[in-house]
């Protein structure tokens, strides 16, 4: 077996990035006068950033704000972002077994990296700025065995890249939705994948 690399997306897998975001949301109306539902933006977190933004404001300021969001993001975002439930552990037990850790993210990498730093999420690898088939290419860089998602996007993800998809249900997407877009296991959090991962590992090998 190829030596083992587990991906992992970010926002609402490894990280609770609600409230940091929701916050951010908050500044960017302050700032621009639009208004923004940021209990809503944050309930369907996955997508890229400007697909949400392009639900508030017309086209033609859709990139000024996506510009403004992520110039507030540090001061707003980063501090009240937590841990996911069993992250920490999960991250943990794939280097006792000799494995690597890469998180790929919608999120652009510097932002993500803020968000790995403060938490001291021991990652080795992170790939930014894809989303859902996106995601592949920096999957099979780094001979990613599975990826790790809460969302159907992920899912794709993985299949693009010709791995097993784990879906946690902790994001927008229930876990017969993330079945449903291919996911070879559904767990209901992190928590349990410490005890899950040598069975996901023989899902790998089996593909």
């Amino acid at each position: 077996m190829p030596p083992l690399m587990v991906g992992f997306d970010l926002d609402m897998t490894l990280v609770d990035s609600r409230p940091g975001i929701a916050a951010a949301y908050r500044a960017l109306t302050a700032r621009t006068g639009v208004p923004v539902d940021a209990d809503l933006a944050v309930s369907r977190l996955g997508p890229p950033l400007r697909t949400e933004i392009a639900h508030w404001f017309p086209p033609e300021r859709v990139e000024e704000a996506v510009r403004a969001y992520r110039e507030l993001y540090p001061a707003y975002a980063i501090t009240p972002t937590l841990p996911m439930p069993g992250a920490v552990e999960a991250i943990a037990a794939v280097h006792e077994r000799g494995g690597r850790v890469m998180v790929v993210t919608s999120k652009i990498g510097r932002l993500a990296k803020l968000h790995l730093d403060h938490l001291g999420l021991a990652v080795d690898e992170l790939a930014g700025d894809l989303f859902a088939e996106e995601k592949a290419t920096a999957l099979r860089e780094h001979g990613a065995t599975l990826y790790v998602g809460d969302h159907v996007a992920d899912m794709a993800a993985a299949g693009a890249a010709g791995i097993p998809g784990i879906g946690v249900a902790t994001g927008p997407c229930a876990g017969d939705e993330l079945r449903a877009a291919g996911a070879r296991l559904v767990l209901d959090d992190l928590v349990g994948f410490p005890a899950a991962l040598d069975r996901i590992i023989r899902l790998a090998l089996e593909q």
